[in-house]
């Protein structure tokens, strides 16, 4: 069994809070037209008219040359903390790139992949099956941001 999970509520609430991003920067606010804004929170699209926040994130615990930094958007106002088994609401391309990460938070070279969206959750669970991965991203395909990391249940 595996579980999608978003981004901790802590690590949100700070961000929301207007605490710094992971280049020092305080997140940017804009307003929603309610396409192609996917919180990295509550895994949902922000709606049309509700404010979001764009900011640099570090889906890793420290520093390290495999620490990608990249942008992501969150609700700007508290939201609920989305994920389970299901594939998330924000997972709506017709592809993504879904790579496993070993216990040192490092690429396990040779799991990263395209893959078809309706082919995340078998490709994760086929990851995770394997001791050497600790956890799996799903990024995008087209720029390679974080969209939620997927644990084992």
């Amino acid at each position: 069994m595996i579980r999608f999970s978003p981004i901790p509520t802590e690590v949100v609430r700070a961000y929301q809070a207007g605490g710094p991003d992971a280049n020092g920067q305080t997140p940017e606010r804009h307003l929603s037209d309610g396409m192609g804004v996917p919180c990295r929170h509550c895994l949902q699209q922000v709606p049309a008219g509700r404010a979001y926040l764009i900011l640099a994130h570090r889906p890793f615990p420290a520093p390290q040359p495999y620490a990608e930094i990249g942008p992501i958007f969150l609700c700007a106002d508290a939201c609920a903390a989305g994920g389970g088994a299901e594939l998330p609401e924000i997972l709506s391309a017709p592809d993504y790139i879904v790579r496993g990460y070993g216990t040192d938070d490092r690429i396990v070279y040779g799991t990263g992949a395209v893959i078809p969206r309706d082919a995340i959750a078998a490709r994760a669970q086929e990851l995770l099956a394997d001791p050497a991965i600790a956890y799996v991203h799903v990024r995008s395909a087209r720029n390679n941001c974080f969209q939620c990391r997927v644990d084992r249940a």
